[in-house]
């Protein structure tokens, strides 16, 4: 039994066709047009026609960046998408005639670790996926944990500084401010701009223009040992570690999955993150402290996890 899964991102809106075992074997791409939610909708139905003319399949998975309501049917907000109470299941049903459901793009990154990746032996996970943004996904003995409106595992806009750094939410001091790509290369920048001696390495690489320097840069000279470079990873592992401290003392997880762009740095992000988690976990020395461990799908997991859902 097949089923399509369509991951929408910022700049790009990846669909696979997906069995299941959780194997994509056939994909294709669309550019994201982000300020126009009908140009959107009609680059996912396109998408989903071109894949269906060869298989066929029963429905269809959409992960979105955003809040989705309790029917998997409406985006009911998106901070850096133009989603606003959009009734996007049902468009895409209109375009496609196949049934629709829409989830949260880091819930279906996070099924996707949960039922074929890294936290397949796991009954209890928590996911977060440090790429642009912050995401992240809960299952607790088996289950998706979605809450009573959809918004459950939305760790990125816990508060973590009190009138902190403005987010793209609307509110001040949310933990993605601090531990996110976005974070790390403005970080960079600041320092930079200050005159930070520590980031000389990267204005050169980035050829002399410190608006150059990008995340995956960052990574590439923090795994060369550049020290200015490894520590501004390791302050966004440090917050990472603290904020999920803060979950795990209610939620108390088996496994703690990390994905996304910024996860590409390994243990120069995890080390920090465990070190961090277990210096702020309630009754750290009467309990078991969750393992860090890096997401196995890649990039596949969004496309995954929302084919599954959808099956």
């Amino acid at each position: 039994m097949l089923s399509i899964g369509v991951d929408i991102g910022g700049t790009k809106i990846a669909a696979g066709v997906v069995d299941e075992g959780g194997r994509i074997i056939a994909a294709t791409m669309r550019s994201t047009p982000a300020t126009d939610p009908e140009l959107i909708e009609a680059a996912v139905g396109d998408a989903v026609t071109e894949l269906r003319t060869a298989h066929e399949v029963v429905g269809v998975g959409v992960g979105a960046a955003g809040f989705v309501s309790s029917d998997r049917r409406t985006i009911r907000f998106a901070a850096n998408l133009a989603w606003r109470e959009q009734p996007f299941a049902d468009a895409i049903e209109r375009l496609t005639g196949l049934p629709v459901i829409v989830e949260n793009d880091a819930n279906a990154a996070g099924w996707a670790e949960y039922r074929f990746g890294a936290a397949t032996e796991a009954r209890h996970m928590l996911m977060a996926t440090v790429g642009t943004g912050l995401g992240g996904a809960i299952v607790l003995d088996g289950q998706l944990i979605r809450g009573s409106g959809g918004f459950a595992g939305e760790v990125a806009h816990m508060t973590a500084v009190p009138e902190g750094q403005w987010c793209g939410c609307g509110r001040k001091g949310c933990l993605e401010q601090y531990t996110s790509g976005t974070a790390l290369v403005r970080n960079a920048h600041f320092r930079a701009l200050a005159g930070d001696p520590l980031m000389d390495p990267l204005v050169q690489a980035a050829g002399g223009d410190r608006e150059d320097i990008d995340g995956p840069l960052i990574t590439r000279l923090a795994q060369e040992g550049d020290p200015g470079s490894v520590e501004l990873i390791a302050e966004i592992g440090r917050w990472l570690g603290e904020g999920m401290a803060s979950i795990a003392s209610l939620l108390d997880p088996e496994v703690i999955v990390v994905g996304g762009g910024v996860a590409a740095a390994g243990d120069l992000l995890l080390d920090p993150a465990r070190e961090s988690y277990a210096k702020h976990l309630t009754a750290r020395e009467h309990r078991e402290l969750a393992p860090f461990a890096v997401a196995s799908m890649g990039n596949e997991a969004g496309i995954v996890g929302a084919a599954d859902l959808a099956r």
